[in-house]
């Protein structure tokens, strides 16, 4: 069987720990600051203070913006892997978020021109941040059970509609303007103790499927809804995403823990490339679980039956 590498873009958001352990090869993504200036960034902090990066993005939400690698970046890193004889599976942000799905495949037709034999699969995860990073994990954990090209990528585009997130965004505000959100209600990240719960939809955007009075009512009700939407959770790993809300990440891990028992449970940042368009405030679980359904009807009235029950 041919050997093969996993490249994801930046905006998977997993660390180099990550990187490392599951022989992930992360292309940079960029910012521009808000000195005007544009830096090649991966997932890190790269010299920032999270909480203080995260203080200053709410002040000034305009003062960053955020591109993807460009066609000839992929490239690059495309044919240094076929350089070395790799065949290549290549995971990027949503399509409906970003051109970096567009650019990885035009940058794999230009590799194959030079290296005809190479094999490289374009995969639009239809996720962003940390559900993005969980299943481009989840890809690589294949790989490392001996699974072949043909297998893993399959896997992926057959299960991605899987991949959930279940927590809530305290600000709906920023990530609607920065695009990151359907259909907002964005007046309602303004009121006092209101959490509006988040899902990812069909194009990895995501929506409000109900809006819950009170952390302690949010948690009850997210548990719920990961128990009736988790599938198999003993085996899985669990990521639980936060930008500035370490707190009440913590809180939720150990709950998470204490009730579904799951393989590995991990609390990661928002780092700033995916951080500049999330804002301060998020703090969810991503899990695999069942399908997603259409326009998140089912979805909606697991999260509906659990407010109006008072769970």
């Amino acid at each position: 069987m041919k050997k093969y590498v996993i490249v994801a873009d930046a905006t998977c958001d997993l660390s180099e720990a990550f990187q490392k352990e599951y022989d992930i090869k992360v292309i940079p993504g960029h910012i521009k600051t808000p000195d005007k200036g544009e830096i090649s960034i991966l997932p890190g902090w790269n010299g920032y203070d999270r909480d203080k990066f995260y203080a200053d993005l709410k002040k000034n939400p305009d003062a960053y913006t955020t591109s993807p690698a460009n066609v000839e970046e992929f490239r690059r890193e495309f044919e240094k892997y076929a350089l070395q004889g790799y065949d290549i599976i290549s995971l990027t942000i949503s399509g409906g978020i970003s051109g970096a799905h567009g650019f990885a495949t035009k940058a794999s037709q230009l590799c194959k021109q030079n290296y005809p034999d190479v094999r490289i699969a374009c995969i639009d995860s239809r996720r962003f941040g940390p559900g993005f990073g969980l299943l481009t994990v989840c890809a690589a954990q294949l790989k490392q059970q001996g699974k072949s090209f043909d297998e893993v990528v399959d896997y992926i585009e057959k299960n991605k509609n899987k991949f959930h997130q279940a927590g809530w965004l305290d600000d709906l505000s920023f990530v609607a303007k920065k695009g990151r959100i359907t259909h907002p209600k964005a007046f309602f990240g303004t009121l006092a103790g209101i959490k509006p719960i988040g899902e990812f939809d069909y194009n990895g955007l995501t929506t409000v499927i109900g809006k819950v009075k009170g952390a302690k009512k949010a948690y009850s009700v997210l548990l719920s809804y990961i128990e009736e939407t988790i599938e198999n959770p003993s085996e899985q790993i669990i990521f639980i995403a936060h930008t500035s809300r370490y707190k009440q990440a913590l809180e939720y891990k150990e709950m998470i823990e204490n009730r579904f028992h799951p393989k590995a449970i991990y609390i990661n940042d928002v780092h700033p490339l995916c951080g500049i368009n999330i804002g301060p405030g998020l703090m969810a679980a991503y899990y695999i679980g069942k399908p997603i359904s259409a326009e998140l009807s089912q979805e909606r009235e697991i999260i509906t039956k659990y407010i109006e029950s008072g769970e």
